[in-house]
């Protein structure tokens, strides 16, 4: 495995929805995961039809995992104050291979361009709050074994890592599968020791890249 030809980004786990009022306006957000040019226009065309009522349903999508490909669409609203703005969201969390599309239920009263772009900007950062987002890393699959005795203290600090084991065997020790970033684990490793008087095992099994879900803030 060639670590420096591996990328790391965001992606998306799960998708999510927002919803902000702007002087009586309605701005929808809606994100979701896509793998291709194909799945991203599939998915504004859903959005179009379930909220065909709405008057605009504006859209942006980054796919690949340097972002290669990026567009993005006003749908009616003034050159620049909807889409443009909600790629630059995206782009600014550094998620990749993901859509969102502002569906606006017009209130009556009108934004003017910064009123616009603020909304618009707005809503999908309240969308992608909703969301649950990982990132892909390089790291390690690691045989943890440890006695019944240290079992609880191993299970707490791989808990804050936001770790869970992939795999368990509560035999005559207890072993644990966990999979853990290269930047990390070191560290973990180490606590592990303290915590457990150098009663544990750490056998790494591979190498990996793998997604690492993010804690919530």
């Amino acid at each position: 495995m060639d670590k420096n030809q591996l990328q790391t980004y965001r992606v998306l786990l799960e998708g999510g929805e927002g919803e902000i009022i702007e002087k009586k306006s309605r701005f929808i957000a809606t994100v979701r995961s896509v793998e291709s040019e194909e799945e991203a226009i599939a998915f504004i065309e859903e959005m179009k039809k379930k909220y065909w009522d709405a008057r605009h349903n504006c859209s942006a999508f980054v796919i690949g995992s340097r972002g290669e490909l990026t567009r993005c669409s006003d749908d009616g609203e003034p050159s620049g104050t909807a889409g443009r703005p909600m790629l630059e969201v995206l782009l600014g969390e550094g998620v990749r291979n993901i859509a969102v599309v502002v569906t606006r239920y017009f209130g009556g009263v009108l934004l003017g361009t910064g009123g616009l772009v603020r909304a618009y900007t707005q809503a999908v950062k309240e969308g992608m709050d909703n969301c649950v987002v990982g990132t892909m890393v390089h790291g390690y699959n690691v045989l943890l074994n440890t006695d019944y005795n240290s079992v609880g203290k191993v299970l707490y600090l791989l808990g804050q890592y936001g770790l869970e084991s992939m795999d368990s065997d509560y035999g005559v020790d207890v072993t644990l599968q966990i999979q853990i970033a290269e930047e990390l684990a070191e560290r973990l490793k180490k606590e592990l020791v303290e915590a457990t008087s150098g009663k544990i095992g750490w056998e790494v099994l591979d190498e990996l890249y793998f997604v690492q879900k993010e804690m919530k803030k």
